[in-house]
């Protein structure tokens, strides 16, 4: 089992920052490749990014490319989303996930977190 607790949601206005974390507990994080996904109140839950074990990879929706850049520190068991030049568009509750077995990218995530919301005002 792997917990996973999200946190760095909030309201900003368009074109601010946030930064969201991801504390993972449990199993050996390094074992799992990690993604950020969010889901809207009009949509189904969407891709957002991915990050291999080491962080070698990275993958991004074509939506946040160049804007959000996901890291993560193997040494902290945490998983990081860092939003840039946000739009209202990108309002929606944000989830991490732990990505089981061995090929980049998952094509299955095993483990989900709460969510944390945010919400970006024009």
């Amino acid at each position: 089992q792997v917990q996973l607790v999200e946190s760095g949601g909030g309201l900003v206005q368009a074109g601010g920052s946030l930064r969201l974390s991801c504390a993972a507990s449990g199993r050996t994080f390094s074992d799992y490749a990690m993604g950020w996904f969010r889901r809207t109140p009009r949509k189904e839950r969407e891709f957002v990014a991915a990050i291999s074990w080491i962080g070698v990879s990275t993958r991004y929706a074509d939506s946040v490319k160049g804007r959000f850049t996901i890291s993560r520190d193997n040494a902290k068991n945490t998983l990081s989303l860092q939003m840039n030049s946000l739009k209202p568009e990108d309002t929606a509750v944000y989830y991490c996930a732990a990505g089981g077995g061995s090929r980049w990218p998952p094509l299955n995530y095993d483990y989900w977190g709460q969510g944390t919301q945010v919400t970006v005002s024009s």
